[in-house]
């Protein structure tokens, strides 16, 4: 108790009133002034590019925090969606309940895949992790995922029927459901911040740094790893169920092998250092798709932009965009500072 006790703290320390009164401006503004100035079709885009924030969180701390490779995390998505549409045809519970039993269920089966990061690392557990995607990808096809038929997997209904969870009384509409889901996602934040700043925080560097080191240290490399991809596959189910109660539902289409890659490739282009990195990632990859389309592109383009960014991140940025870009603004200001007061000095009438 002291442990947790003390890690709340250290947390509560780090964050200074001007940190605090930022992030509540900027709580404010997409709560409110977001929703006020877009109509009902950006307004289902942002709802899932919040949704998508949560599922790229997960795996920002799972590579940049505990240096784990993962490529099933979209598929560990659509897995969280199916089975909070499952249970919630054989038990039918709050939407809230709904969500944290997905989130369970979804980082057990994250663990199993996880097993081989004991042993693995790197390409090779990238490998191992992708062969996962493509088998889970192929189980949910042959389910006919997403239906709403009777049993575990539904099959009574075919022609992959979609499905859509009920949603809270007070968060019926459009608007309402986007400001759940921002809710959902600012507590995930907070979760997740918590454990980047705790003792699992420390645990993961140490394990990055080097797993000789951090075991001479003490560290349990095997329950932090395993760890890791639960809190992964964790926000995944979250983020599956939110999916499954939005607009339209799902359906397998939205969830190709070929996502966890592109996943895997915006989430290294936001930043896994920070988790301000997941927010980026899930504008990358829901946003600009979107304004590709309303620009008249193809969305292949956002293949190769992705594609681009990825080269130019890992071999200039290695922060991440959220990292990177900052440091840049900082830079431009005082350029444009400096320029302006050596301007003020040339133009100043001598006496």
């Amino acid at each position: 108790m002291g442990s947790k006790g003390g890690a709340l703290a250290t947390f509560m320390q780090t964050v200074s009133p001007k940190r605090l009164i930022v992030l509540v401006c900027l709580a404010l503004f997409v709560l409110f002034v977001i929703p006020s100035q877009l109509g009902t079709r950006w307004m289902i885009i942002m709802t899932a590019v919040v949704i998508y924030s949560i599922v790229m969180l997960g795996l920002g701390l799972l590579i940049g925090r505990a240096g784990l490779v993962s490529i099933c995390q979209f598929v560990l998505f659509a897995i969280g969606a199916w089975v909070a549409l499952r249970i919630n045809y054989l038990i039918q519970l709050p939407l809230p309940l709904n969500l944290l039993i997905a989130g369970i269920v979804t980082a057990i089966i994250g663990v199993l895949v996880g097993l081989p990061a004991l042993r693995l690392s790197g390409l090779y557990l990238a490998l191992v992790t992708l062969m996962a995607a493509g088998g889970g990808t192929l189980v949910l096809t042959r389910i006919l995922f997403p239906n709403g038929g009777g049993g575990w997997t539904g099959q009574s209904i075919k022609g992959g029927v979609s499905s859509l969870l009920p949603r809270p009384m007070f968060a019926l509409s459009d608007v309402a459901y986007y400001r759940y889901c921002v809710v959902i996602a600012m507590i995930m934040f907070l979760l997740a911040t918590w454990q980047v700043r705790g003792r699992a925080g420390r645990a993961w560097a140490a394990i990055r740094q080097s797993e000789v080191t951090a075991l001479a240290a003490g560290v349990n490399i095997t329950f932090y790893k395993l760890w890791a991809f639960a809190i992964a596959s964790f926000c995944a189910g979250i983020g599956g169920g939110l999916l499954a109660a939005s607009r339209g539902g799902v359906s397998i289409n939205q969830f190709p092998v070929q996502g966890s890659v592109q996943m895997l490739a915006v989430v290294l282009m936001g930043g896994v250092f920070n988790v301000w990195g997941a927010m980026v990632a899930a504008i990358f990859f829901k946003l600009v798709p979107e304004l590709l389309l309303q620009w008249g592109l193809s969305t292949e383009w956002g293949t190769i932009l992705f594609g681009v960014g990825l080269m130019q991140v890992l071999l200039t940025a290695p922060g991440g965009i959220s990292d990177q870009l900052p440091k840049d603004l900082k830079k431009l200001w005082g350029l444009l500072l400096a320029v302006t007061i050596r301007r003020s000095k040339k133009t100043e009438t001598p006496w």
